[in-house]
């Protein structure tokens, strides 16, 4: 899960983050948090000297140049190389995934990247892609430059929708074996529990955030049985704008963490934004572009704010699970107040409203 919310519709994360300037505020006496929301700071130990000496011990020649790129479920840096191009390293979030899981998506986006789609593949070095240094699990790729696209035009979202047309046609001419489902119980159920066990919330939005969540979880049922059925294929799973990068050349993808199997329009709808008229538009051209390559199941549309209610709800237990990160409580100040809480639950509100209701048509 991004750092970025890309609920797609809204523009209430800007009066939350308005919050935060200004001195952090005390902790609320009702936070005393469960262990099982909470995980150790697992980045410690990851100094400067020992990133160097990682990539050192992986064959590259490093100048002793360490820049910090912005980055939250894992620690990425750019990295200075004697006498060649800066490379890039991804250090993994230890836990998170399996070695098998990593090599499928280096896989993945090989595959892609044979198939010439502008995708960042890891580079390979003695035959491998995943290297570990210090008990930190790392893959190293060359830096690519860009801007995060703004998607204004017509012309710029069927760019867009031809890239994922190609990557998705591709991503249907296998499976993952090691990567999870888009699972609606794991980014529903269980996110909405460990916020309620979490101690974060406020105890007089319990109840409230309790019954909205259980409404909008049966009102997404249908759709995720629908899409967790034998279909789907292997999609990127975090397509946002933060996750592209453009270039005169066009867009390219940088980070294939997430990636899972899942239906198509996952891949489609974080790219939406505005009211009805404003996501009509958008998709219609994203589509255009997209079906260049490969067709799509229009009844998916019907499950973008499904999938819009499960990202809500799993991005504000995704914070609280990476609290004891520094990362976090610097970077999220806001998520350990009152107000943010309050936000949350009228949006959810907002949100079954939006799930009940008709879907987009073009």
């Amino acid at each position: 899960m991004s750092p970025l919310n890309d609920f797609g519709r809204g523009q209430r994360m800007g009066v939350i983050l308005a919050a935060s300037h200004g001195p952090k505020a005390p902790a609320p006496p009702w936070q005393v948090h469960s262990t099982a929301m909470l995980i150790d700071a697992p980045y410690a130990a990851l100094s400067p000297d020992r990133v160097l000496d990682a990539l050192e011990a992986a064959g590259f020649r490093c100048d002793g140049r360490v820049l910090a790129l912005n980055s939250y479920e894992n620690r990425v840096y750019q990295i200075g190389i004697e006498d060649a191009a800066p490379v890039v390293a991804k250090f993994y979030r230890p836990g998170r995934w399996s070695d098998a899981a990593i090599l499928e998506e280096h896989a993945y986006a090989a595959e892609l990247a044979a198939q010439e789609i502008p995708v960042v593949a890891p580079l390979t070095h003695d035959g491998r892609t995943l290297h570990e240094s210090h008990g930190y699990r790392f893959a190293v790729f060359p830096r690519r430059g860009g801007r995060w696209p703004e998607l204004g035009t017509t012309e710029e979202r069927e760019w867009v929708g031809r890239f994922l047309g190609r990557i998705h046609a591709v991503g249907r001419a296998g499976r993952f074996r090691e990567r999870p489902r888009l699972d609606a119980e794991e980014l529903g159920v269980r996110a909405r529990d460990a916020v309620l066990d979490s101690g974060f919330m406020p105890p007089y939005l319990e109840s409230k955030y309790e019954q909205v969540t259980e409404e909008l979880l049966a009102a997404i049922e249908p759709a995720a049985q629908a899409w967790s059925g034998p279909g789907g294929l292997r999609i990127l799973g975090d397509c946002h704008r933060g996750n592209i990068l453009w270039t005169e050349q066009g867009p390219h993808f940088v980070d294939l963490d997430d990636c899972v199997t899942g239906p198509a329009v996952q891949d489609l709808w974080m790219l939406l934004a505005g009211g009805p008229e404003e996501m009509r538009r958008e998709l219609t051209d994203l589509l255009a572009g997209y079906e260049r390559f490969l067709p799509f199941d229009r009844r998916e549309i019907a499950w973008i704010e499904p999938l819009r209610a499960l990202r809500m709800i799993h991005y504000a237990a995704w914070l609280g699970r990476r609290w004891t990160d520094p990362a976090f409580p610097r970077a999220f100040p806001w998520f350990a107040t009152p107000r943010y809480w309050e936000e949350h639950q009228r949006s959810l509100e907002e949100q079954l409203d939006a799930v009940q209701g008709p879907p987009l048509e073009l």
